[in-house]
């Protein structure tokens, strides 16, 4: 199920240009929809507002999820699970889920996809890079269609 729209209320940047805001929402909020939530912050260079959250959260974050991100230069440490909350959905554009289910609640007017994507819960970090590594190549996607391309610079 897919819906699209630009609130009134979207954030702005420092330059007060309009932000999108996404949320990821998997079931611990402790691997999937924290590697999501790295690389579009670190891809997106502050461009998107992100958040992450899920709806029975872990006590912390996968540690294989910590380090396979580590070595794309990514350090979601800091990170803690949280939980999901209607006025997270309520204040973002584009909601991503992956496996939550029906425990996600459904706001009209948001964007919402369904990321089918392996539980990295109990792996190594042997079988979280290819999860990592989907995870980034669906980040650049979404990247470029919530981003249009910048207008070249005049000089």
């Amino acid at each position: 199920m897919t819906e699209s729209s630009t609130p009134a209320s979207m954030p702005t940047d420092a330059a007060g240009t309009a932000r999108p805001s996404v949320l990821f929402v998997c079931v611990h909020n402790a691997g999937r929809s924290q590697m999501a939530a790295g690389f579009l912050s670190h891809l997106s260079e502050g461009r998107i507002e992100v958040r992450s959250a899920g709806s029975q959260p872990a006590d912390q974050i996968n540690p294989s999820a910590v380090e396979a991100m580590a070595e794309e230069g990514i350090d979601i440490t800091a990170e803690t699970p949280k939980i999901l909350t209607d006025d997270a959905v309520k204040a973002s554009d584009v909601v991503i889920t992956m496996g939550c289910g029906d425990e996600c609640p459904y706001f009209p007017g948001k964007r919402y996809e369904d990321w089918v994507l392996e539980d990295p819960a109990g792996k190594g970090v042997d079988s979280v890079r290819p999860i990592r590594d989907e995870i980034r190549t669906r980040i650049q996607q979404l990247i470029s269609e919530l981003l249009p391309a910048e207008a070249p610079a005049h000089p």
